[in-house]
C-alpha cells in the first residue's frame, strides 16, 4: 500500500497503527462470541463507526460464513444516515460488492399514513444493512444483527428489545450499546440485571480516561493531523470536561445521574423481613479493654454460652452456610452475617451478630467460635479495609482460601451491588424483621453511578451507624454466590470407616462436644450413620 491510497498514512509520521483501538476490538470479538451484548460507555469513543464496520463484514458475507441481514436503529434519523454512510464508506475502503446508500420509504403497517424515510445498502451476498426507525414494530418480519446504538435515549427501549431478542431465535444477534440517561433509565436497568447476573448476556464498560489510555486522543491526532503530546492530551482532555460540566460524570465517566431514594426501597426490604431471626447485639465498656486477658476471655465465653452457643445449635447440619463480616472497632459497629443456602437457593438469614467496642481479641475469639461451628462451611468474604486487613488475614490463615479478604471500593460495589439489589428483588434472600438492620439497607443510596453508604446516621439508642449491617449482608450474598472450593478425596472401604474418627475437623469435634450426650462415642454407625 502507498501513501497516496490513505490520507490518513499521507499526514502520518509513521505507519498507519491498528485500524481498530483495544476496545472497538474487544467489542467486535465479543459480537462473534456473544449473542446479547451490551456497553456503556462515554461519549464519541467511535464505537458506532467500528460497529459499522462489523455490519459491513456481516452484510457482506454469505451465510455459510455467518452472514445475515444488519438492522440498525438509532433514536433520531440523522444518526442513521451517518451509520449507512459509515457502512457504505467501509464497503468501498475493503471493495466488497455494496449498492450506493438507499433510501427508502418504510411503512408502519399500523400507522399507513405516518410513512418514515430509511436508509440501506445492498451487498452482492444478498444480505443489507438497513437503517430503521426506532420502534418495535420495525423489527417484525426481520432477521438478523440489530443495534441498537443509544438505547437509553430510545422511546420505548423495552418494547424495542423485545422484539430485538426474539430474532435471537434463529440465530440473530442484538448489540446494545449507549451512553447514559438517569439511573432509572431502562437501559441502566439492563445493565444492572447484567451485573446482578438475572439476565444472562455479555458487558462492557468503557469510560472516557479509559479511551484516552487506549489511544483514543492519538487516534484523533492522526486523523486531524495534530502532533500528539502528553501535554496536548492532557489539556485536550479538561477542555472536554470543561465542556461537559456537570454532566460529566454521565457524558464521560459513565455514572448515571442519580434518582433519589434509597438504592433498596423500603417496601422491598420489609417484603423479605421474617419474623423470629435474632439479632444479637453486645457492647463492652471502656474499662473492659483493660482487663486482664484470662478475665475478658471468660467473659466473652460467658457471653457466648449465653447467646451465641444456643444460636448455632439451632443451624440446619445438612445446609450449607457462608457469611459477610465488616469490621469496625468503636464508632461504627463489627457485624457478622452469615446466610444458609437452602436447596432452593433462596439465602435464609439465621441470625446476625452486632458488636460494639469489643476488643479485638474478642472479636476474633467469637469470630473464630463461630466459625468453628458453622455447618457445611462453604466460605466468607471479610472486610478487609482500613483495621480490617489483620483481622481478615488472620482468619484466612486459619481457615484457609474460602476466606476472601475484600477491600470494599467503588469496582467491587459496582459489581456486586446490583445483584445484592436482585435478591430481594427475587425474593431470594431473608433478614430480621429489626428497625436498625432495615435503617441500614435503606441507607444504600447510588453515589456516582454506583450503589453505597454515603454517610453515618444515629440508631434508636442514639448511637452512630453507618450502613454497617447492609455492607454485611451484601459481603455475605457476594460470598454465597462465589464458587466454593473443592476438595478432592478417595473413598475410604468399611475397615478405614471403622477405624476412622468421624469427627475429624476442629469444626465437628466442637459440634459434637456441644451436642452429644454424655457417653456418645463420636463413631458413625455404618448402617444409617447414626451416634452409636
Amino acid at each position: 500500500m502507498t501513501s497516496a491510497s490513505s490520507p490518513i498514512l499521507e499526514r502520518a509520521e509513521t505507519a498507519l497503527p491498528v485500524v481498530f483501538l483495544p476496545y472497538q476490538q474487544r467489542l467486535s470479538l465479543a459480537i462473534v462470541a456473544h449473542p446479547v451484548v451490551v456497553v456503556e460507555k462515554s461519549r464519541r469513543t467511535g464505537f458506532t463507526w467500528a460497529v459499522a464496520a462489523d455490519a459491513m463484514m456481516t452484510a457482506s458475507a454469505e451465510r455459510a460464513a455467518g452472514g445475515m441481514d444488519v438492522l440498525y436503529m438509532g433514536y433520531e434519523k440523522e444518526m442513521t444516515r451517518e451509520f449507512i454512510e459509515y457502512v457504505a464508506n467501509w464497503a468501498k475502503q475493503v471493495q466488497a460488492a455494496a449498492s450506493e446508500v438507499e433510501e427508502f420509504i418504510f411503512t408502519d403497517p399500523e400507522k399507513p399514513d405516518a410513512d418514515i424515510l430509511a436508509f440501506r445498502v445492498r451487498f452482492a451476498s444478498g444480505f443489507e444493512v438497513v437503517a430503521l426507525p426506532s420502534v418495535a414494530r420495525a423489527l417484525r418480519g426481520k432477521q438478523g444483527l440489530v443495534v441498537l446504538d443509544e438505547a437509553a435515549f430510545h422511546d420505548d427501549l423495552d418494547g424495542v428489545l423485545k422484539a430485538a431478542f426474539a430474532l435471537l431465535i434463529w440465530g440473530g444477534k442484538v448489540v446494545v450499546i449507549s451512553t447514559h440517561n438517569g439511573d432509572t433509565n431502562p437501559f441502566n436497568v439492563l445493565v444492572q440485571d447484567v451485573r446482578a447476573g438475572r439476565k444472562p448476556y455479555h458487558l462492557q464498560r468503557l469510560t472516557f480516561s479509559e479511551a484516552l489510555a487506549e489511544g483514543l486522543y492519538r487516534r484523533i491526532c492522526l486523523t486531524t493531523g495534530k502532533t500528539w503530546s502528553p501535554a496536548g492530551e492532557a489539556a485536550w482532555e479538561a477542555e472536554i470536561r470543561g465542556i461537559y460540566g456537570d454532566s460529566a460524570d454521565e457524558e464521560l465517566d459513565v455514572i448515571p445521574n442519580p434518582s433519589t431514594g434509597s438504592f433498596i426501597p423500603a417496601p422491598l426490604i420489609e417484603a423479605r423481613m421474617v419474623d423470629g431471626i435474632p439479632v444479637l447485639r453486645w457492647e463492652c465498656t471502656k474499662e473492659f479493654t483493660m482487663w486482664a486477658e484470662h478475665l475478658r476471655h471468660a467473659e466473652t465465653q460467658d457471653w457466648i454460652d449465653a447467646n451465641l452457643k444456643p444460636v448455632l445449635n439451632r443451624l440446619d447440619r445438612e445446609t450449607s452456610h457462608c457469611f459477610g463480616n465488616d469490621v469496625a472497632r468503636t464508632t461504627d459497629l463489627w457485624v457478622f452475617w452469615p446466610l444458609a443456602i437452602g436447596r432452593d437457593l433462596v439465602r435464609r438469614t439465621p441470625f446476625i451478630l452486632e458488636l460494639r467496642n469489643v476488643p479485638f481479641a474478642q472479636m476474633r475469639q467469637i469470630l473464630w467460635y463461630i466459625l468453628d461451628r458453622m455447618p457445611r462451611l462453604r466460605g466468607g468474604m471479610m472486610d478487609a479495609t482500613g483495621l480490617g486487613m489483620q483481622f481478615a488475614e488472620e482468619t484466612m490463615q486459619k481457615y484457609g482460601s474460602t476466606i476472601v479478604p475484600v477491600m470494599l471500593n467503588e469496582p467491587w460495589y459496582r459489581e456486586n451491588m446490583p445483584a445484592f439489589k436482585g435478591a430481594f428483588e427475587d425474593a431470594m434472600i431473608t433478614v430480621p424483621r429489626d428497625r436498625e438492620v432495615l435503617g441500614d439497607l435503606r441507607m444504600l443510596k447510588m453515589v456516582r453511578g454506583v450503589a453505597r453508604v454515603p454517610q453515618a446516621t444515629k440508631a434508636e439508642d442514639g448511637k452512630r451507624r453507618h450502613g454497617d449491617a447492609a455492607i454485611a449482608g451484601a459481603l455475605a450474598y457476594a460470598s454465597s454466590r462465589a464458587e466454593p472450593e473443592i476438595y478432592e478425596y478417595e473413598a475410604a472401604g468399611p475397615a478405614a470407616v471403622s477405624a476412622t474418627r468421624w469427627t475429624d475437623t476442629a469444626a465437628e469435634r466442637n459440634w459434637a462436644e456441644d451436642h452429644l450426650p454424655p457417653g456418645r462415642s463420636f463413631l458413625p454407625d455404618r448402617r444409617d450413620g447414626a451416634f452409636i
